[in-house]
């Protein structure tokens, strides 16, 4: 009896160390996959290592939970923060509150998320992030109250104002086309500025492009004035002189040179001609 008693504690304990090394394999891939960014292998591993094996460990269900932070899984991540938050250790506390506190101002849900932010302080008022992040929660709550407050203004004097006009209606039935009339003629002003600014700019580039054609003209005519300038200092001052004694003018002038000019050209010409012919050898170079 005492023997098969032996064999019964032995076999437990081999199977107590059996398990003990197959959860400390689990713990090193799945840390490993989780540590490397594979963190759908890391919750498949995490996973079983808390279902299946039945591990409670608070750093595998810290790194269970964050898997889920990391891809984003709203639907996971609340029950895999959960039991961190009733922890013994104030760290593990803190940073399930924190984690549960971003994953809530993610979602828009201002007040969740800054209720997880105290409770991260409360637990470790030493976590910077936590305090960090409520800081800026808080400001975005009081921010949108702020928005939230305005709104509820306008709508009131909003509502205000349709009921006079209500009340002005009944007063006065004739009131309702006025109002019409000083809407419409609103309207017309509106429209009536706008076609001014256009017509506006219209005058001004109009007016722009007649400056330019001006300024081309008057830099054309000082060409033309140049030009002219310059042809008549071709002219010696005593001929210009005398053609006003002749009443001739400059350039009927220059067309008689001109002429004068090519006839003593055609004569040099042929008097080159004549003077190539071969001489008569017969007769004397004089």
């Amino acid at each position: 009896m005492k023997v098969a008693v032996g064999f019964l504690v032995i076999a437990m304990m081999f199977t107590d160390l059996d398990k003990i090394g197959k959860i400390n394999s689990l713990k090193s891939e799945a840390k490993k996959a989780y540590l490397g960014g594979d963190y759908q292998t890391a919750i498949q591993k995490y996973r079983y290592l808390v279902d299946s094996m039945g591990v409670k460990e608070d750093e595998v269900l810290l790194n269970l939970a964050n898997s889920y932070f990391e891809i984003r899984d709203t639907t996971n991540i609340p029950s895999a923060y959960q039991p961190l938050t009733q922890s013994t250790n104030a760290k593990f506390r803190s940073v399930a509150n924190q984690q549960l506190g971003v994953s809530a101002n993610r979602q828009g849900k201002l007040e969740e998320a800054l209720n997880h932010f105290k409770q991260a302080l409360k637990a470790d008022p030493a976590n910077e992030d936590a305090r960090f992040n409520y800081e800026i929660v808080k400001k975005k709550i009081e921010e949108k109250k702020k928005q939230e407050e305005q709104q509820k203004k306008d709508q009131k004097q909003d509502d205000q104002k349709k009921e006079q006009d209500k009340k002005d209606e009944k007063k006065d039935p004739e009131n309702k086309d006025k109002k019409g009339d000083e809407k419409k003629e609103k309207d017309d002003k509106g429209k009536e500025k706008e076609d001014s600014q256009k017509k506006d700019q219209q005058d001004k580039q109009s007016k722009e492009q007649q400056e330019k054609e001006k300024k081309e003209q008057q830099q054309k005519e000082q060409e033309q004035k140049d030009n002219k300038n310059n042809d008549k200092k071709d002219l010696p001052p005593s001929v210009s002189e005398k053609l006003k004694e002749m009443q001739m003018s400059e350039d009927k002038a220059k067309m008689i040179l001109e002429a004068m000019k090519n006839q003593e050209v055609q004569y040099l010409q042929q008097n080159k001609r004549k003077a190539t012919k071969p001489k008569d050898r017969g007769k004397p170079d004089w």
